[in-house]
């Protein structure tokens, strides 16, 4: 269950879905799109003051960046340390 921020330097507490954006990423990589539905999903949330500033993409290892919405065009990941998060298996 999604109960906070997914940036990792803000955390805030989630209260109203109305405040920010809410993600769903597969689990697993399909090309049947029937398939793909019935696959494990993951839930984050951005508060609306990252939502503002930040994106976040799925990348190719099960992990999920927090990209700067300025740099989206490139895909560019703001660090490697801190913005990686994990999906729950």
């Amino acid at each position: 269950m999604v109960n906070t921020c997914a940036n990792p330097e803000c955390r805030k507490i989630l209260r109203y879905l109305r405040d920010g954006v809410v993600y769903l990423f597969s689990n697993q990589q399909t090309s049947d799109a029937k398939a793909k539905t019935l696959q494990p999903t993951e839930h984050f949330w951005l508060c609306g003051s990252c939502a503002e500033r930040w994106i976040l993409k799925p990348d190719t290892e099960s992990r999920v960046r927090l990209v700067q919405k300025s740099l989206r065009k490139n895909s560019v990941p703001v660090t490697e340390t801190n913005t990686a998060l994990p999906y729950a298996m």
